[in-house]
This record gives structure tokens, C-alpha cells and sequence, in this order.
């Protein structure tokens, strides 16, 4: 009974992906829990262009990485500890960021891309099936 049920709490200093409305897809810091519906979040604006506001839970997504800040702490604070802690760069390395940056390639690709990502797709399987027939041969 030791292990706990939640990995990731709402908590100062919580950084959390927007997931709805006009700044879906920016990471962003709780600065301060308003009430059990909504929180205080920052960027910082002049990092990820998320301005300090109000934010409901239901249009957050808490991810892994903390930084330690006070609560309700300064822009020049956030900044700073944002900084300090490489956050950038330590969600950049997710597999969740890494995964958003896959699907925002692909959406970009123009139709000449799409078709060369099916020619390669369709090498590569191919490729799988002569050799899954190699071995089925070899083992019979």
C-alpha cells in the first residue's frame, strides 16, 4: 500500500502544457493555486509568451518538471529560476515534447513530403517482411 496512486501534484512552481484555446501547446509554471478550479500561471511571457493569468485545471497538463520558486513570486524571480533550472531544456528531452514536435512536423509536411514518407514506408516494410520470411524458412 505504499505506492502512491498520483505522480504529479498541482504545487507551485508545477511546470504544465496548455492544452486548450490560444495558447495551446506553450509551457507554462503554476505561480499560485487560486482555488481548486484554477490557478495563478506564468510563462515567463518572455520566454514562452504565456503572461501571467488564470488558468482552470481543465485546460492544463501537469508535466514531471518542478522549479522552485516561492509562491505567487515576481516575473524577474520566475525568470530567473525558469533559467537556472534549464526547464527549455528538460522538456525539450520528453518524450511528451519530443512526441508534439513529431505531430507538428507532420502536419507541416506538403503533399510531395507525404508521399515520400509512404515510398519509404512501404521500403522499409518490405524490407521487414523479406526477412521475417528468411527466418520463418530457416525455423521450418
Amino acid at each position: 500500500m505504499s505506492q502512491r496512486v498520483f505522480r504529479r501534484f498541482v504545487e507551485v512552481g508545477r511546470v504544465c502544457l496548455i492544452n486548450y484555446g490560444p495558447l495551446e501547446g506553450k509551457i507554462c509554471v503554476i505561480v499560485d493555486v487560486i482555488d481548486e478550479n484554477e490557478a495563478l500561471v506564468d510563462g515567463p511571457s518572455s520566454i514562452t509568451g504565456v503572461s501571467r493569468q488564470s488558468i482552470p485545471f481543465s485546460r492544463i497538463s501537469l508535466t514531471d518538471i518542478t522549479i522552485n520558486i516561492p509562491r505567487s513570486c515576481r516575473h524577474k524571480t520566475l525568470v530567473k529560476a525558469f533559467n537556472q533550472e534549464n526547464v527549455l531544456e528538460r522538456w525539450a528531452k520528453t518524450k511528451w515534447a519530443r512526441k508534439i514536435a513529431s505531430k507538428e512536423t507532420r502536419a507541416n509536411l506538403n503533399d510531395f513530403q507525404r508521399f515520400q514518407v509512404m515510398i519509404a514506408k512501404k521500403k522499409r516494410n518490405r524490407a521487414v517482411r523479406a526477412e521475417q520470411a528468411k527466418l520463418l524458412k530457416a525455423n521450418a
